[in-house]
């Protein structure tokens, strides 16, 4: 399947994405030294939902339209403030235009010592890219293949941070690539923290690819899917699903009580599929 970025910004698969990855720079933000965050497939930057890309699939008003507008628990909205707050900065009017792509959030979260490796090839997105990041001293945008990305720019010299590594799933072989490219750089930087997103087409696939990630010995693997139930399971993106390797130790906790309502508020309401489980560490014994 093809996963451009700017066909699907902003919906249910980014703003569970998104939402974490926010969580995340929280944590990272809690303590003084300095950390890096490295975005391998980090699209344009932003998007705007009237364009051509997103106007074609409208996605982003079951996704962020959606949560925007909804009436949230107290305590779920302060843990999505981060990420809600970056989406409102883009959009002062109060109406939806706009849609952060995670170097803009990242850029959000930021503060003066921390630094964001942006990486991305198709040319167009990534002179957009680096005209969204232009004049940020603490973010740079680099036109490199993503998997050369990953390898690269590991561990880095803060030894603090995030890498991202969100392909587009043009190619056939995207799983396996997925699984070998964290395999390889968590043997060059194996405290770092890392977040992968998949699409759940095909379960049988993706069974495939977690299985391969458990036999890589990585000793904290936290998985997140949700599946919705508007789409049957030979129509298209089913779901979406995100590993996240050595988490914040709040993550799990966290993740309890936003996934719930994340899931009621982007199903309307319906009976969605939400898995939130250790493939190493923690419970997984």
């Amino acid at each position: 399947m093809n996963y451009r970025h700017a066909y699907h910004a902003g919906n249910f698969a980014d703003v569970v994405k998104h939402a974490i990855l926010c969580r995340m720079l929280v944590h990272l933000r809690d303590k003084p030294a300095a950390f890096r965050v490295v975005d391998t497939h980090a699209g344009a930057g932003r998007y705007d939902l009237g364009g051509v890309e997103a106007g074609k699939t409208g996605e982003w008003r079951e996704g962020i339209g959606r949560l925007i507008d909804a009436a949230l628990p107290a305590p779920v909205r302060d843990l999505l403030a981060p990420y809600l707050d970056a989406v409102l900065a883009l959009n002062p009017s109060g109406r939806l235009t706009s849609y952060p792509g995670s170097p803009a959030l990242v850029q959000a979260l930021l503060r003066r010592q921390d630094r964001l490796i942006a990486c991305e090839l198709e040319p167009r997105a990534a002179a957009a890219l680096e005209r969204e990041l232009a004049g940020d001293n603490r973010a740079k945008a680099i036109a490199i293949d993503g998997w050369t990305a990953l390898t690269a720019y590991v561990p880095p010299t803060e030894r603090r941070g995030v890498v991202l590594i969100d392909p587009p799933f043009e190619q056939p072989d995207e799983f396996a690539r997925l699984g070998q490219g964290l395999a390889a750089a968590h043997r060059k930087w194996p405290t770092g923290i890392y977040l992968l997103w998949y699409p759940i087409k095909d379960p049988a696939e993706v069974q495939r690819f977690t299985r391969g990630l458990v036999r890589c010995g990585i000793a904290k693997m936290l998985r997140v899917e949700l599946i919705l139930p508007t789409a049957g399971p030979n129509t298209g993106l089913r779901g979406s699903g995100l590993i996240a390797v050595n988490p914040p130790w709040t993550l799990q906790d966290e993740l309890k009580l936003l996934l719930p309502v994340l899931a009621e508020v982007l199903s309307r309401g319906a009976t969605s599929a939400v898995t939130l489980d250790w493939l190493a560490g923690e419970s997984a014994f």
